[in-house]
């Protein structure tokens, strides 16, 4: 067999040291990319192999030339981050949660991105088919922002020069500054008149302004890195609906909201109430057909924007009838249990952090995701509904410290000596970390964060949804049919 690329296709399989299946490297999942190599070793049932930046030997057996529809949902903490691959092979990115240095981790998309391209796929360069920014929230554009800002490589191996962005897809909502209030434009007669629409228009609004707005703040930054790339920049919204560019017999990415309206040939949307109300509202809400299978997007999407999506889709609500849904605004409680009941899910995927201020995810509404989640049962089991949160799939290995060496002085200090420690805390979003100090000997360690990345992958007919075990680096996985077929 020459050198190809393969993918897995079992639900799990080892990547073992040897070519008789000893030692465990590590465990791959279904799909995941694997590329094979004629070597001496290889045997009748195990072949030289590299995946997820490690090499090893893999069972022959569990190897097709079939990939699969893949959604990567990121652990970002506070905010959304998805890294989507089409079967076709062509990457997209949503949202990326904070920027790097207003999260606790120090981490977002954009880490996890830079560790698929340059570990998994052993690529010097990052291509992105597609970038999108639900909406102009920062834990939302964060991790999108520092993907192309070279003031923010410290942590990334592949430079930002090599980041290659063919789309990027906007709601068309920005923050603007009329004199010194920021806004998100004037509203009149209850409408948001003042969309952002293709680069030029972007980049005119950041230098010239129109009829006094111009883009404001972070938002403005992560824009004119847009501009200076020259990313080819669009507006999307109901009246897209299809982001054709990725359509195949197979495939396909509707686009369900923001809900456009034409007032005197512009295009405007309807203010839902305050600013926050409407970023989140009028979130890009996106649909992917892979075969049977549907995978409902909705951004920050509020109660008040649901029951005008409703109202808009009335007679029509089958749209939003899905195997899998990424939860509305991290499971906050401003949600509608009508449009939860019309999803009717068979998986959801709620992505929130630590320390964030609104206790997300909120138990109501994680009860709500199973009440009105599609029901399969087996043998006395619930196949689904199953709802994920990143936040309850993330772990922490925690020590405590017991002595401390100086190895440039040889020197042991035990616990009884008196030493302090100053440290930076940063909350989700804190635009200056708090500065403390504790006892040294007070303070426990963080051996190790397994992230809490819920995976994604179907064929078009059957789902896998897995996360990382806690305990060895194996897959807690679970799996189930299309309701669509």
């Amino acid at each position: 067999m020459a050198n190809s690329t393969k993918f897995v296709d079992a639900e799990t399989t080892p990547l073992y040291e040897t070519n008789n299946g000893q030692g465990i490297i590590a465990h791959l999942l279904w799909g995941d990319k694997v590329k094979i190599e004629d070597f001496a070793e290889n045997t009748d049932d195990y072949i030289r192999a590299s995946a997820r930046g490690r090499i090893g030997f893999i069972k022959k057996e569990h190897l097709t030339s079939k990939p699969l529809l893949e959604l990567y949902f990121i652990d970002v903490g506070q905010g959304d981050g998805i890294l989507i691959k089409t079967p076709d092979e062509r990457h997209i990115v949503i949202d990326g949660g904070f920027k790097r240095s207003s999260q606790q981790t120090g981490k977002n998309a954009a880490d996890f991105i830079d560790w698929k391209f340059n570990k998994d796929y052993e690529m010097n360069s990052i291509e992105l088919d597609a970038m999108i920014s639900s909406h102009n929230d920062a834990d939302h554009y964060g991790g999108l922002w520092d993907l192309i800002n070279p003031n923010e490589q410290q942590e990334l191996d592949i430079d930002t020069e090599k980041v290659n962005v063919k789309k990027f897809y906007h709601a068309g909502v920005g923050w603007f500054k009329n004199g010194t209030a920021r806004s998100l434009g004037p509203i009149i007669d209850n409408k948001l008149t003042l969309l952002m629409e293709d680069l030029n228009d972007i980049e005119e609004l950041l230098n010239n302004g129109r009829d006094g707005y111009k883009l404001q703040g972070e938002w403005a930054s992560f824009m004119q890195c847009i501009v200076d790339k020259q990313i080819p920049s669009e507006r999307i919204s109901n009246k897209t609906e299809e982001l054709t560019q990725f359509s195949t017999n197979d495939f396909k990415i509707k686009v369900l909201a923001p809900v456009e309206i034409e007032v005197n040939n512009k295009p405007t949307y309807e203010s839902l109430g305050n600013s926050s109300q409407n970023t989140n509202g009028h979130s890009i809400t996106l649909r992917l057909d892979y075969k049977s299978v549907r995978i409902l997007l909705t951004g920050d999407l509020n109660a008040a924007s649901q029951k005008r999506i409703l109202s808009f889709y009335e007679n029509n609500e089958s749209e939003f009838a899905c195997d899998i849904v990424k939860s509305c605004h991290h499971g906050s409680d401003d949600c509608s249990f009508e449009f939860l009941s019309r999803l009717s899910a068979g998986a959801t995927i709620i992505s929130s952090g630590d320390a964030e201020g609104h206790s997300h995810p909120r138990p109501t509404i994680v009860a709500a995701s199973g009440i009105t989640g599609y029901k399969t049962i087996k043998d006395d089991k619930i196949i689904t509904p199953l709802v994920y949160s990143t936040e309850i799939s993330r772990s922490y290995k925690i020590g405590s410290i017991k002595l401390l060496r100086l190895k440039d002085r040889n020197e042991v200090l035990e616990p009884n000596t008196a030493i302090d420690v100053t440290y930076k805390e940063t909350n989700a979003g804190d635009l200056k970390p708090s500065t403390k100090t504790k006892s040294f000997w007070d303070k426990k360690i963080v051996g190790g964060i397994i992230y809490g990345l819920v995976n994604v992958r179907t064929d078009g007919k059957k789902i896998l949804c897995a996360t990382m075990s806690e305990k060895d680096g194996a897959w807690d996985i679970k799996t189930f049919t299309s309701r669509f077929l």
